[in-house]
């Protein structure tokens, strides 16, 4: 039951949206300025706070009469609901007074402490007021935001998903080093939710591109694997750092005292928080390879299916949900004419025709036919077939590794190199080797640009921690590892691939695809470089 813990908390940040809804919701003046949903209560309240938010960061006044000429603006910009002056005044005052100060009443909201085992009142309040004095001598009332004004207001932007990974990894290493150990178990479960989070993502993913890849957006492809990548990067190292430390002070605990019972009441929480702590990173750095591996799944099966609908350009195909059972649940009169839609699914062969030709053939005897047809024998040789395919397999990655391995020699040699240089010095002389087929070479410069930095050494490390089954499709990491193994290429650290500054196309002509079409490539120029 850990997970309770600053439940009060939490219903906090509830209330500050509970109370504000319960406020309009109640209320029925709303209809007199032509607003009738809630859509359009909040709207209009949201509007108006962040005007509110935004004189108050400036630490400028702001009255009614702002607020009104403010609500004037937004509405003959935007709504047009034909206000008049007055009508903007009377909806800023019922804006400010009755919904977000509640008339001059408190307002509470209660929320259940579990710690304390009782419902606990926690007091709500979004805007201030105190009294100005204009140029003129005029007293004037202004508003602005609260602390919990300013709490629902940040907390209406959305962090994106790295930096809440980022954000919670940066208070579990500070609570940690500040031995709050309670606080950094509510941490390092924030971030092994995250983690868990990116892993259902990257599982909904699949599923959404299994179902129709062509429904699944580059746009929202780009976005999970740059997600997936900063997490990979970032995450496990320092993972495993807090975790040394985490051991460490552990060995503190334990060899304080060989009894531990003898330790405090202060220590055995201590300890036995740390140990809750071990646990989560544990179970982080599972999760950690769980993405990593689901990330490469991602990229192949996002590829096959992108692969397979470029070979079936001749059909067409239409997603089932969207295209017949969406619309017929907008509207049903559709159902009329539904067999056009569904007859194609029932088209039968066509009969059978009369042949002239065929009158005119030599007769065979149809039995004998028969019976020999029946003593055929149809040879497969499963071993023979798997062979074959995985024969197909290891001959394109070859072509894979031979092209990698060109660039990686050239690079070595000159320690720097870029496709515009590949094309004055290796092209003419080996031009099969640097560019077998159009896709393969397309396919390996931009899982160099999509990787940007390479580490060598943490791949290695990576490597050797964890098995790795035989490469079936073209792996960039294991690769490249590979490559500088069987050919010693000593002293690469790292590898950088990076879009070059100048923008002169790089031109190659009459490259082979795989079609065995010839095509002339226009890129780019790319640079890549070793330290």
């Amino acid at each position: 039951m850990d997970f309770l813990k600053d439940f009060s908390k939490r219903m906090k940040s509830v209330g500050r949206y509970a109370v504000l809804s319960n406020n309009s919701l109640q209320k029925t003046t709303w209809k007199q300025f032509g607003i009738e949903t809630m859509d359009e209560q909040m709207t209009m309240l949201f509007t108006v706070l962040l005007y509110i938010m935004e004189y108050s960061l400036k630490e400028e006044n702001c009255t009614l009469d702002d607020i009104a000429e403010f609500i004037g603006t937004v509405n003959d910009t935007y709504f047009r609901r034909g206000y008049s002056y007055d009508d903007c005044k009377n909806l800023a005052d019922y804006i400010v007074n009755v919904i977000l100060s509640n008339s001059g009443n408190a307002m509470y909201f209660k929320a259940y402490d579990y710690d304390a085992k009782k419902y606990i009142e926690i007091h709500i309040s979004y805007i201030a007021n105190k009294i100005i004095y204009l140029d003129n001598g005029v007293r004037r009332t202004s508003y602005y935001l609260t602390d919990e004004g300013y709490n629902l207001m940040l907390s209406t932007m959305e962090l994106e998903n790295n930096l809440k990974l980022t954000v919670h990894e940066m208070l579990f290493k500070l609570h940690l080093e500040k031995a709050d150990y309670t606080r950094a178990v509510h941490d390092i479960r924030n971030v092994f939710e995250q983690l868990r989070i990116q892993n259902q993502k990257i599982q909904e993913a699949m599923r959404r591109i299994r179902q129709n890849a062509l429904a699944y957006s580059v746009e929202e492809y780009r976005q999970i694997i740059e997600e997936n990548i900063d997490t990979i990067e970032r995450t496990r190292e320092e993972f495993k750092a807090h975790r040394e430390v985490v051991e460490t002070r552990e060995r503190e605990f334990e060899e304080r005292d060989i009894d531990v019972a003898a330790l405090t009441e202060k220590d055995k929480e201590s300890l036995e928080s740390l140990r809750i702590i071990e646990g989560y990173l544990n179970k982080a750095l599972d999760e950690h390879q769980r993405i990593l591996n689901e990330h490469f799944d991602l990229k192949t099966l996002y590829d096959m299916e992108l692969e397979n609908y470029s070979n079936m350009t001749m059909v067409q195909r239409f997603h089932f949900r969207s295209e017949l059972y969406d619309k017929v649940l907008s509207d049903a009169s559709l159902l009329e004419h539904a067999e056009e839609f569904l007859k194609p699914l029932f088209w039968h062969g066509t009969g059978k025709i009369y042949n002239p030709e065929k009158a005119f053939e030599y007769q065979k005897r149809i039995r004998r036919e028969e019976e020999k047809e029946e003593l055929l024998e149809l040879g497969l040789d499963e071993e023979m077939y798997r062979e074959e395919q995985e024969a197909r397999i290891r001959e394109r990655l070859k072509k894979y590794s031979d092209c990698l391995t060109l660039i990686l020699l050239t690079m070595k040699r000159q320690g720097r190199t870029s496709l515009s240089e590949l094309k004055q010095t290796v092209f003419e002389e080996q031009r099969e080797v640097l560019i077998p087929t159009l896709e393969i070479f397309r396919e390996i410069v931009i899982e160099l640009l999509t990787a940007g930095t390479i580490d060598i050494g943490l791949l290695r490390k990576e490597r050797s921690e964890y098995l790795t089954e035989s490469m079936e499709r073209f792996q960039l990491n294991e690769m490249l590892l590979t490559i500088l193994d069987e050919n010693q290429l000593h002293g690469i650290g790292k590898i950088y691939a990076m879009r070059s500054e100048k923008e002169e196309k790089v031109c190659f002509e009459h490259v082979m695809d795989e079609n065995g079409q010839y095509r002339t490539i226009r890129c780019t120029d790319v640079e890549i470089w070793y330290e």
